[in-house]
């Protein structure tokens, strides 16, 4: 049976005499910073230059081959990347057309993608009679996705 003074240990939350705090931090953006392309943005992590902060100087260059899926992937990357900005930048124009824009080539490349090829995910209406969401290939099977 534990003691009273046991859970109260187990309950402080103490940090060893040697462990400091981490310090955070992140760049505030200015408005309308210089931005990336797309398929630059995706390699390295971010859509913005300014916030480009590789770990121990390790850069990522090699693009994506161009497929249907990667360039959802980089279409979805950077609505991911506004709505970001945008949540601390609501006024920047700019953005706001640029995130718009983004969403309306995404939305027509992911339906015509779903109807031609397979579903990119569950809210996705599914067509025909059958379930189709476990067809193959999956996309870790790296081989079989690159024709698509």
């Amino acid at each position: 049976m534990e003691s009273q003074a046991q859970r109260k240990r187990c309950t402080e939350g103490r940090l060893p005499q040697m462990a400091p705090l981490a310090n955070p931090y992140v760049p505030f953006q200015l408005e309308n910073p210089p931005k990336y392309e797309p398929g630059m943005a995706l390699i390295r992590g971010t859509l913005f230059p300014g916030l480009d902060l590789p770990f121990m100087n390790m850069v990522n260059n090699k693009e994506k081959e161009p497929t249907p899926k990667s360039e959802l992937q980089k279409l979805a990357f950077m609505i991911q990347e506004l709505a970001l900005y945008l949540d601390t930048h609501p006024d920047d124009r700019e953005a706001l057309e640029a995130y718009q824009n983004y969403q309306k080539i995404y939305a027509k490349l992911a339906k015509e993608y779903g109807e031609h090829v397979a579903q990119l995910n569950h809210a996705q209406p599914t067509d025909g009679e059958r379930y189709r969401w476990l067809d193959d290939p999956w996309p870790w099977e790296f081989a079989a996705n690159q024709e698509v």
